[in-house]
């Protein structure tokens, strides 16, 4: 037996007032409907109407049973209609994840920009260095780094390029000169990114490095990379979006400028396109638009030759 059908019939027989009132309203058939009420009593154990050939009264039984079958059945209205306008009107925890640079650099200030346009969305932003499991972990959305398409059942929406590029301190240049060709990097102090996404050989296309540099420092945080490197300690490879901001304020400069290095995508993955809930929706059409730019922002700066480290540029710094 259907017992929540059954407690719908139930309640319509009590508030049209007989079986074949309730049968028309619910498209059943007077049989039907004196079946499903004769099933739920055995089911209960317990008389909930008094049936006479004129007219039908609940028992002390069927009242207290009728309050709660009302109670319940609006709870799982109520709950239907906040699961459909879930899909129109976005609300509620809005649970997304990304690499710690890129989360302080761009996605926290536009998630302040998404949360002045959809107030009733709540975000919960996890910075960490791993990509996690988003269905065992319980995002609603990940915003990863991969070379091509990650070969996975999630969706994916690409959000632009991202690379890496070689940036030093002028102070560091001007004590220990400016490296020209790659070669060069081995007799040069390095700072080192501890991250997933940082592991293995550098690809300088024709020009190859038998080794990486000697590192002399190394931690798991873009922006604490930043900060050693400022000071003098060395040089350091830093993604675009990180290198971006110090090369704009003169803290660094960027070397060997011909390369660019750990060329990446970035995607905003989500478990499903079926029955996609708003908040998800709109959030992932917002990085959509407004995140390429950013990103075409920070090139345009690595590209600009007057954050490139030459003679002329620490003669100028200092």
């Amino acid at each position: 037996m259907d017992t929540l059908h059954a407690m719908r019939v139930f309640v319509q027989v009590v508030e049209r007032g007989s079986f074949t009132a309730a049968a028309q309203t619910l498209d059943l058939s007077t049989a039907q409907v004196s079946r499903l009420i004769t099933e739920l009593e055995q089911h209960l154990e317990a008389r909930l109407l008094q049936r006479t050939t004129r007219r039908l009264a609940l028992t002390e039984t069927g009242e207290r049973y009728l309050e709660r079958c009302r109670q319940i059945l609006g709870q799982i209205d109520e709950a239907g209609a906040e699961a459909r306008g879930a899909h129109h009107t976005p609300s509620g925890r809005l649970r997304v994840h990304t690499m710690t640079g890129l989360g302080l650099q761009h996605l926290t200030p536009l998630i302040a920009r998404y949360a002045e346009r959809y107030p009733q969305v709540v975000v919960e932003l996890t910075l960490a260095q791993r990509t996690p499991d988003l269905l065992e972990d319980g995002h609603d959305v990940t915003v990863a780094f991969a070379r091509d398409l990650p070969d996975s059942q999630l969706v994916a929406q690409r959000l632009g390029p991202v690379y890496s590029v070689l940036c030093a301190a002028p102070s560091y240049l001007a004590q220990h000169g400016i490296p020209q060709q790659p070669s060069d990097l081995q007799q040069h102090r390095y700072l080192r990114l501890t991250d997933p996404l940082y592991r293995g050989q550098w690809d300088f296309g024709d020009e190859q490095l038998e080794a990486l540099p000697a590192e002399c420092f190394q931690v798991n945080v873009a922006e604490a990379l930043v900060k050693a490197a400022q000071a003098g300690m060395g040089f350091c490879l830093l993604p675009s979006f990180v290198a971006s901001q110090p090369l704009r304020e003169g803290r660094l400069l960027r070397i060997l400028p011909q390369h660019r290095l750990r060329a990446l995508n970035i995607y905003a993955m989500y478990p499903s396109r079926r029955f996609l809930d708003a908040k998800t929706r709109t959030w992932v059409e917002f990085l959509k638009a407004e995140l390429p730019p950013l990103l075409r922002a920070d090139e345009a700066v690595l590209d600009d030759a007057q954050y490139w480290a030459t003679p002329a540029g620490l003669l100028r710094d200092r």
